[in-house]
């Protein structure tokens, strides 16, 4: 007999008295954006109604899918409940504390899943650690948190919370739930002893617990990964996480408990997240878990094992899968070639029209069919990428192939998704139209409609722990929540990012100037290059920092081999060079060349003399999240790239200063 459900009665119950729309204390609740109609009027539930309302109505349906052995192992909703309420006895009996947290380090598995609601359940602060932190990165985390519990992967995640444990005062257990544990502590479990050790835990103890759970208070910290400084960490409530779940899909061509979804971008982020963990309860999706290698290449094999039917790419997922695509269309026979290349202008016309073009049936059977069901796609009504810009040219690639990649926008602060692309509201380059219910402000407009972009909603985060100052600097004195990010509405409402207010260029002739736009301008122009910085913060002219497509090792560091599309690269210019330290050792001419001369066409589209990029220099190696170039969903950290070849670009500046 399984134990009685907390039952949905008396919903009005579910709100703590509040009057400020913020705060910054780990057990304040705050007044809710509510409105009158509309799903802004919504009522708030908690984590555990969202999860219960699905249990109940689809208890059989599989919920998780996990391989044990080589071969996939399923979990239902009812099984999933079940789990999450054993880790929340086991929690209370390690005497986890109220709005205390409990710190998650590892890759995405079913116990990941099941440690954050648990630790839900038990009223504490779910807390997402990344798995590239460093031992004092880990120990900032937990301690800001207060947690009570880590759960960590394996031996080697376990040994960086053992070099910082005497400095984690509230620290009281460590659970580790994959492998043997390699050494005995009377604080050290594996998971198998910690999902036993709640079982004397009374349901009634439970359940007073879950009861006793209100809509607007914080139940998860998103520590966001700060470019300078120490991580914040983002507050949010169970009504940013049900409401946001639930409003983000609604105008999706989505059915409950039909979609398939695969789960490998870090937990951690609050895109991965809200996707994999909250929409999967909301819409009772199945989720497939990848292996930790995912984005070292396995992520493939997953796809098309899952074929999922919802998937979410950052930028870097999308390039590669074009980077490989079109190195295999490279080498096709030339009649091959030539079907596909008429298929893709087709696909491309369909896509931008949403008319049938002449061919598009043959088209769609001969390649796209196809290229998807090669991809693990095949499936898949909507394709989402956010998390950080993508090229224009990217996004063409795939809509030529008929797989339209739908923008998304939002940040930890707004529980992720703040606008969202639809395959029938679709503006190639637009991040789409704000969710239902949600407002967006220009701030400051300029003349061309450029302004910060402000955000209103229930999915508005509650503030930062323990942070005030900085609580006071995003959110504004009339509760609006300032991005940072420049952007402009089209007549039809699609929202345009056009910038960052921080990574703004200005000149030290007092010009503005958003990099974005021409850094993806060089990378559409020569092929051969991975990523590109502009610098020119302060200083008198545009330079640019450049790396060159190659190939990465199992940890995910750029190796020092050219990738195969850099090598076609080179072959096309008749150069043999198979390693970056080749090209840059004999300033290997034709490719400097190709460069300067890709420099030249982006630099005459340049609307001022301000905008034209005057010099440039390749760097030994590519960026990587392990570098610390890149933050974990692969978006460029400017200001450490900056102090990383602070040399380097004072070599440039300095032979024009003389």
């Amino acid at each position: 007999m399984s134990p009685k459900a907390v039952p949905l009665s008396n919903v009005t119950t579910t709100l703590a008295p509040a009057d400020q729309l913020w705060s910054t204390s780990r057990d304040k609740a705050v007044r809710l954006r509510m409105e009158g109609s509309g799903s802004a009027s919504n009522t708030p539930i908690t984590i555990h109604q969202m999860f219960l309302e699905t249990v109940e109505s689809y208890g059989d349906h599989s919920a998780l899918v996990y391989k044990k052995e080589g071969q996939w192992v399923t979990m239902t909703w009812r099984q999933y409940y079940e789990q999450c309420r054993a880790a929340a006895k086991s929690f209370l009996r390690l005497g986890l504390e109220r709005y205390h947290g409990v710190g998650i380090l590892g890759f995405n598995s079913p116990e990941w899943f099941i440690s954050d609601v648990g630790c839900i359940f038990a009223g504490g602060l779910a807390t997402g650690i990344y798995t590239t932190n460093s031992p004092e990165a880990c120990q900032y985390v937990a301690d800001n948190c207060q947690a009570n519990v880590l759960v960590v992967e394996n031996q080697k995640q376990l040994e960086k919370i053992l070099q910082v444990k005497d400095q984690l005062p509230h620290l009281k257990a460590i659970v580790q739930y994959k492998g043997e544990l390699q050494q005995k502590a009377p604080f050290l479990y594996t998971w198998a002893e910690f999902m036993k050790l709640g079982e004397d835990v009374p349901e009634e103890q439970l359940n007073a617990m879950i009861e006793s759970l209100r809509a607007n208070e914080c139940c998860t910290l998103i520590y966001t990964s700060g470019t300078t400084g120490n991580p914040k960490g983002v507050m949010l409530s169970h009504d940013n996480l049900t409401w946001t779940a639930n409003a983000a899909l609604s105008k999706a061509n989505i059915n409950r408990a039909e979609e398939v979804v695969v789960s490998y971008l870090p937990l951690s982020h609050v895109a991965a997240q809200m996707f994999d963990m909250w929409m999967s309860i909301s819409f009772a999706m199945t989720t497939y878990f990848a292996e930790p290698d995912a984005l070292k290449g396995s992520l493939a094999n997953t796809l098309k094992e899952a074929r999922p039917t919802c998937f979410l790419g950052v930028p870097r997922v999308w390039e590669k899968m074009q980077e490989k695509m079109k190195a295999i269309g490279a080498k096709a026979p030339p009649m091959r070639k030539r079907v596909a290349d008429r298929a893709k202008s087709i696909g491309l016309k369909y896509n931008y029209s949403n008319l049938v073009p002449w061919g598009f049936m043959l088209a769609n059977n001969l390649v796209f069919k196809k290229v998807r069901a090669a991809l693990g796609l095949d499936r898949c009504k909507v394709c989402f990428t956010g998390a950080a810009p993508i090229t224009k040219e990217t996004l063409e690639y795939f809509m030529s192939l008929n797989i339209p990649v739908l923008e998304l926008y939002g940040m930890s602060e707004s529980s992720g998704p703040h606008t969202i692309s639809l395959n029938e509201e679709y503006r190639i380059t637009s991040c789409g139209k704000v969710l239902p219910g949600c407002q967006t402000k220009l701030d400051k407009p300029d003349e061309d409609g450029n302004g910060e972009i402000c955000f209103w909603g229930r999915h508005v985060f509650m503030g930062y722990l323990n942070s005030p100052d900085k609580t006071a600097e995003a959110i504004d004195q009339d509760g609006w929540l300032q991005s940072g990010d420049l952007g402009k509405h089209d007549q039809h409402g699609f929202l345009y990012i056009t910038g960052r207010i921080k990574e703004l260029i200005i000149t030290a002739g007092g010009e503005n100037i958003p990099p974005v736009p021409i850094e993806d301008a060089l990378k559409a122009e020569v092929p051969i290059i991975s990523n590109v910085m502009l610098i020119g913060d302060k200083l008198k002219f545009l330079s640019m920092l450049l790396t060159l497509k190659c190939v990465v090792d199992d940890n995910g560091d750029p190796t020092d081999e050219l990738s195969p599309e850099a090598l076609d690269f080179c072959q096309q210019n008749g150069v043999s060079a198979t390693k970056v330290s080749e090209i840059i050792a004999n300033k290997e001419p034709a490719i400097y060349k190709a460069i300067q001369e890709g420099m030249e066409r982006i630099n005459a589209r340049a609307t001022s003399n301000a905008q034209k990029v005057q010099k440039w220099i390749i760097l030994e190696r590519d960026f990587s999240v392990g570098g610390g170039e890149l933050g974990p969903t692969m978006k460029l950290r400017r200001p450490i790239v900056v102090k990383m070849y602070e040399e380097k670009i004072n070599e440039m500046y300095a032979v024009a200063k003389q």
